[in-house]
């Protein structure tokens, strides 16, 4: 299940839910400032960055200019404290699947949380267009198959 960290005021947040509602694609929210972080939320941001915090955390956020940290000096138990406490330092959104984050909104590179289906569909493998098929084509299809499936009574994922 996909999960996404936001805050209610940040745009690309709203940005990054309404691409999923409209792709169909179940996501979990977890409001930052509504529900406290865990430190297992925190790792397993950790666990799929390539730079740790410095890619999950925005040291241009009023709180984190205001204590003037550095991560470099912090242990990883004092930052993911600090993260606890303040979650507004975090970068939003956060989207995190299994193996796979984003961190902030990218029209692009949120497309790899696209489920295999509607990617073999885009890829046109199974299209009855062939290489005509354009995006659009390919939700309508996907979008077709989920219905037959739903009314099928089979779980959708």
């Amino acid at each position: 299940m996909i999960t996404i960290y936001t805050t209610p005021s940040c745009s690309s947040c709203r940005k990054a839910k309404k691409w999923f509602d409209n792709h169909r694609i179940d996501y979990r929210e977890k409001n930052i400032f509504n529900i406290k972080l865990t430190r297992d939320d925190i790792i397993m941001m950790l666990k799929n960055t390539d730079n740790g915090f410095e890619d999950i955390i925005s040291t241009r956020s009023k709180v984190f200019q205001e204590q003037n940290l550095d991560i470099e000096d912090m242990s990883m138990s004092a930052l993911t404290n600090f993260i606890i406490a303040n979650p507004s330092v975090l970068r939003r959104p956060i989207i995190i699947e299994e193996k796979k984050m984003q961190v902030g909104y990218n029209e692009d590179e949120i497309r790899t949380f696209i489920p295999r289906r509607l990617r073999e569909i885009i890829m046109c493998t199974t299209c009855d267009k062939g290489n005509d098929c354009d995006y659009k084509h390919a939700l309508d299809i996907y979008f077709k198959e989920l219905q037959e499936k739903e009314r099928a009574g089979v779980q959708v994922a």
